[in-house]
């Protein structure tokens, strides 16, 4: 029978009012944040920003403050048990494996460290070895100097798999591997999640892992949740400069607010531009506002679409990605704009803007992201 709704939506973890210091420095502040069971949950930000401390004290290697509020696993507090009381398995950045075990002594190592009954290790170390991938028979004999390093990626993920922890904790695990396994494994690991069933709290700097895995995200900054929330509502609608800069690339765009008739406009350094309605605007308020490079366009001074908003400016330059095209305009503040153009073949059908063109930036009204103030 499926568990009431009520069960099903209670969180796992529970971070409540959470502050950790070291010495005289606060590396979390006061934070407070639910992960669901089951979902790929990524903390998120630059290094310092106090995700890998959030982790820890999840983990149970760190303690929070006396007075720093609780950590709560399955509706438990956990401030002071240890980690092998916590039900959590971890993977690190740099694996950790055992050089001198095979790749099954590897796996069976904390089988036994709990007291495991001997007859039963075998079964669970194969069983783990086989939700990763790695064939049991080609490779459990193996040393970790025999494996890659994708290899020795999975016998650590297999290690910690084999304990049938409620939570996996990943610490940066991808970022030694090279950029094409790094994807391979994002996609792995999201597909083990979803298969297993289990909670995975992951954490990273890399923005383009975190929105491919999660579920949602909490973006980091010094200490502090800056931002938590789906993938789309993060990318889409980020109520931060910090977070539209942390999390892809963004325009950024300021002025003052006036009301006409039923829509908001700025007047603006390069020009007066509409912006949809937001909590808090007020009849002459500094706003400023983010839009993503493949929100806009580029076209011939006096020739934006109508409805659109648009912008005078100098092409600056034109960079060649692949995929895309970049022109970067700036505008007559001075001011930078990257607008994201599909590459449809330079060869062929090359982009009519070079360096030193006028040209305006365009978009639409509703793709404004209006920002909170700092």
């Amino acid at each position: 029978m499926a568990p009431p709704a009520s069960s099903a939506a209670e969180p796992i973890v529970q971070f409540t009012r959470v502050s950790k210091h070291f010495g005289d420095f606060r590396a979390v502040n006061d934070i407070s944040f639910d992960i669901r069971k089951g979902e790929f949950f990524s903390l998120l930000g630059p290094s310092g920003c106090g995700k890998t401390t959030t982790l820890r004290l999840l983990a149970g290697f760190e303690q929070p403050d006396t007075d720093g509020g609780t950590v709560k696993i399955a509706g438990e507090v956990v401030n002071t048990r240890r980690p092998y009381e916590r039900q959590i398995g971890m993977v690190f950045q740099n694996y950790a494996i055992f050089p001198h075990l095979s790749v099954e002594r590897n796996v069976a190592f904390g089988l036994e460290q709990h007291k495991v009954p001997a007859a039963e290790i075998p079964g669970r170390v194969t069983q783990a070895l086989e939700m990763v991938r790695l064939d049991p028979g080609q490779y459990a004999k193996r040393m970790p100097n025999q494996l890659s390093g994708g290899q020795r990626q999975r016998v650590a993920l297999a290690r910690a798999l084999v304990l049938r922890p409620a939570i996996l904790l990943l610490d940066e695990p991808l970022g030694a591997i090279d950029l094409k396994l790094r994807k391979e494994m994002q996609l792995e690991l999201k597909a083990l999640n979803k298969n297993l069933g289990l909670t995975f709290v992951y954490v990273t700097h890399d923005q383009e892992e975190a929105l491919t895995m999660s579920d949602r995200i909490a973006v980091m900054d010094h200490g502090i949740i800056a931002q938590l929330g789906s993938p789309a509502e993060i990318y889409e609608n980020p109520r931060t400069a910090y977070v539209a800069r942390f999390i892809g690339e963004s325009n950024f765009l300021g002025g003052t607010a006036t009301r006409q008739g039923g829509a908001w406009q700025v007047a603006s350094p390069n020009g007066a531009f509409i912006i949809p309605d937001a909590p808090g605007l007020a009849e002459g308020a500094t706003v400023q506002i983010a839009v993503r490079p493949e929100w806009m366009d580029i076209f011939p001074v006096d020739h934006c679409p109508s409805g659109e908003n648009a912008v005078p400016g100098t092409v600056r330059e034109v960079i060649y990605l692949g995929e895309t095209m970049h022109v970067i305009v700036t505008l007559g503040d001075g001011t930078d704009c990257t607008v994201a153009v599909r590459n449809e073949g330079q060869l062929i059908k090359p982009l009519p803007w070079k360096k030193g063109d006028r040209a305006a930036v365009s978009w639409l009204p509703e793709d404004c992201q209006v920002l909170e103030q700092a």
